[in-house]
């Protein structure tokens, strides 16, 4: 058994995004689990939409989850197109609303959704976390030109340049850049288009970058984001997000583009095909690439089956207790080009599991506080979970051991691990502990220390 320092997790939720929690295992695997693709949320039905409509940034703001998303206008020479940035609004993340604003004047008329027509395009807004940002910058965005521009709105409906001069010039910074106030690390954060390796993209691999900045004005140097001994691939669009539920966890979902590959002969736009992938991170500059497949395929759409044919856009929304909405565009290049919505498991995205035969793994040490431990689990009728509350050694504590916790099967996002003399484990709080899980025919997707049992705020 490795001799690992403790984690102090205090109450917040764990995934198993990577193997960070498992110590020693055997019969268990981790597992990448795909989205479900569902009902079109942004279609490009107006005039102004009819060159497509991509990029969107979505958040719950409030009572209402809002979106802000590039439409694109065709332009009388064939692909040449006028950016423009667009904002609908929903209060259940499945249908969406395009208001009548009255703000920016589109063929002779404001009768439209549009909220910004540059300079710069591909708009990354945020709701700014920052106690001191003052009211009229409560919300901030970020648009590029060749270089990168910033933008502060009142209301996220009116939007101004913060300043004439770019906030980056270390090109380059095509693709959709992505800019929140990381409230765990308390300071501004920026996700750009890179390059891994010396020279261009011909000589090197289309990459991401990250920067940071304690006032949105002055950033520091761009660095390549670290994804360990995981081999180079072409990855852009990367809609990082943290992962408000598990405090401390980015999540990452770029497009991977493999050029060489040309299942469209004679495409106009060139070769290549592209796909989505999942990535993780625990500090927000070095991500986990324990799973290389896909996160989202192309699928049977044959539209989606060329360059740059989907893109996962940035956000993650909270929908039901049980479902999270994920948003991708599709059919790029195609008049039937749309953003649909994917539904994923609350915590969903990566389990550990065990077939039939059975699995157990024992986690790294920690110190919680709290008074019960909530699973994130789902079983099959014959499966089940046990667990098992170890001291920093490996040694059961009395009354926490594997015989003393009934087979717990079902399927729960928070469900409280009971043993025969109840849920409370208040008494093993601030110790540094491990815990042992056995599983059978069963996903676990993440665990939570909380408050007692049946109190307010138990489970979220």
């Amino acid at each position: 058994m490795r001799n690992e320092q403790p984690t102090h997790i205090g109450t917040n939720r764990q995934l198993f995004v990577d193997d960070f929690w498992i110590a020693d295992a055997k019969g268990i695997t981790r597992r990448l689990h795909a989205p479900v693709p569902r009902e079109i949320a942004i279609a490009a039905e107006h005039p102004w939409e009819r060159g497509g409509v991509s990029y969107m940034v979505t958040f719950r703001d409030g009572d209402r989850f809002r979106a802000w998303y590039r439409c694109d206008q065709e332009m009388p020479i064939r692909g040449e197109r006028q950016p423009l940035i667009a904002y609908a609004e929903s209060t259940d993340g499945v249908h969406w609303n395009k208001p009548r604003l009255g703000l920016i004047e589109f063929q002779g008329s404001k009768d439209n959704n549009l909220v910004w027509t540059g300079p710069g395009n591909n708009m990354s807004p945020f709701l700014d976390g920052n106690p001191d940002a003052p009211d009229e910058e409560r919300y901030k965005a970020i648009v590029r030109t060749r270089d990168v521009l910033a933008l502060v709105s009142r209301d996220g409906l009116s939007w101004r340049l913060m300043q004439d001069a770019p906030i980056l010039t270390d090109r380059p910074f095509d693709s959709h850049n992505i800019a929140f106030w990381d409230a765990w690390r308390s300071e501004y954060v920026a996700y750009t288009r890179g390059v891994a390796g010396k020279g261009n993209f011909k000589s090197g691999v289309r990459w991401i970058r990250r920067t940071t900045s304690k006032d949105f004005r002055h950033w520091t140097p761009l660095e390549s984001i670290d994804a360990g001994d995981a081999p180079f691939e072409h990855l852009y669009t990367n809609a990082c997000v943290p992962y408000e539920r598990a405090s401390g966890t980015y999540l990452m979902f770029p497009s991977r583009f493999v050029v060489e590959r040309e299942p469209i002969p004679d495409w106009e736009y060139g070769s290549g095909v592209n796909d989505i992938v999942f990535m993780s991170s625990r500090d927000g500059l070095h991500f986990d690439r324990s799973f290389m497949e896909a996160f989202v395929r192309p699928g049977l759409d044959a539209d989606n089956w060329h360059e740059r044919g989907i893109y996962m856009e940035r956000g993650i929304l909270h929908t039901s207790p049980g479902e999270l909405s994920l948003y991708g565009m599709q059919n790029w290049r195609m008049p039937t080009v749309h953003i649909r919505r994917f539904t994923l498991r609350t915590d969903g995205f990566v389990s550990v599991n065990a077939g039939y035969a059975g699995g157990e793994f024992t986690t790294t040490p920690f110190v919680f506080i709290g008074r019960t431990l909530a699973l994130n689990y789902s079983t099959s009728a014959v499966g089940c979970v046990q667990v098992e509350i170890q001291d920093a050694h490996g040694q059961t504590q009395p009354g926490f051991g594997i015989k003393e916790c009934p087979q717990i099967f079902g399927d729960e996002i928070d469900g409280v691990v009971r043993w025969e003399d109840g849920a409370d484990v208040s008494a093993l709080a601030g110790k540094p502990v491990r815990l042992r899980f056995m599983l059978k025919d069963a996903d676990l997707f993440a665990f939570r220390f909380g408050a007692a049992v049946g109190s307010p705020g138990e489970v979220e």
